[in-house]
């Protein structure tokens, strides 16, 4: 309970109410679309020029690796920007106020202690789902993409920051940044806004055989939230439960061993 209480003093309340929500809401719909719109536009260059694709549904690495990446970072910017629009609260500290991220080395180390708990609840169950639907369909949209690939070693070690770090970053600020956010200036009980996040998170993913999978790993990323008060802690925890399927990813597209994803 310590923690807990901790987390609710030491974070901001919500500050104008429901209409607030509601911006804070569009903010996430916003980026959400342009996350979605940004993944659709990268594809399209490549499948004008690669008639192919559309039939193979396969892509070369650089087109693969700028999947990776734009989507999600043009994402945390259209969320930051509309934040540090619409947030409420002095305009010098809306952003860092209204997403709830803090520097704190305290925070630091219980999003690691989290992340790396959760893992022993996340890799039994991604083994016990790969057994019950089998290995294919239970690996990842991006382990299925970079399946039987060999990179560079300067390009594995890119993708294997880019799913190591940049990509939770990115997530989490969406998700437990600015949707959390939206839900708080609601005045909704904090294990309500935990459970509801945690569940768009999964679905959000939009890979619908995995999203019972991904639910579980998004439980100890959202607690770490919870518990903290600190979109930094969630970051950390989710950053923690991505580093073992980064190795697996950067060990297998460098041929090192043919780990699957």
């Amino acid at each position: 309970m310590r923690i807990e209480s901790g987390a609710a003093s030491r974070e901001a309340p919500p500050a104008r109410g429901g209409r607030a929500g509601l911006l804070m809401l569009v903010v996430f719909i916003v980026a959400e679309v342009v996350w979605l719109g940004a993944s659709v536009l990268v594809l399209v260059p490549f499948a004008i020029s690669d008639p192919a694709l559309a039939e193979e549904q396969r892509l070369t690495i650089w087109p693969l690796v700028t999947l990776l990446v734009v989507p999600t970072l043009l994402a945390a910017l259209v969320a930051v920007a509309g934040t540090a629009l619409l947030g409420g609260g002095p305009r010098r500290f809306r952003v860092r106020r209204e997403l709830a991220f803090r520097w704190n080395w305290r925070d630091v180390g219980t999003g690691v202690v989290i992340g790396l708990l959760g893992l022993l609840i996340t890799v039994p169950a991604s083994a016990i789902w790969a057994a019950w639907v089998g290995a294919d369909d239970a690996s990842s949209a991006v382990g299925e993409a970079f399946s039987g690939r060999q990179l560079a070693p300067a390009v594995a070690v890119l993708v294997f920051l880019i799913v190591w770090l940049l990509a939770p970053l990115g997530e989490e600020v969406l998700y437990r940044g600015v949707l959390w956010r939206a839900f708080q200036h609601w005045k909704w009980n904090r294990w309500v806004i935990f459970a509801v996040t945690t569940v768009v998170f999964s679905v959000a993913h939009l890979e619908l055989l995995r999203t019972p999978l991904l639910l579980i790993v998004s439980i100890p990323v959202g607690l770490a939230r919870l518990f903290t008060g600190n979109l930094l802690a969630s970051v950390v925890a989710h950053q923690t439960n991505n580093f073992l399927p980064a190795i697996a990813l950067l060990l297998s597209t460098t041929g090192v061993a043919p780990v699957p994803m």
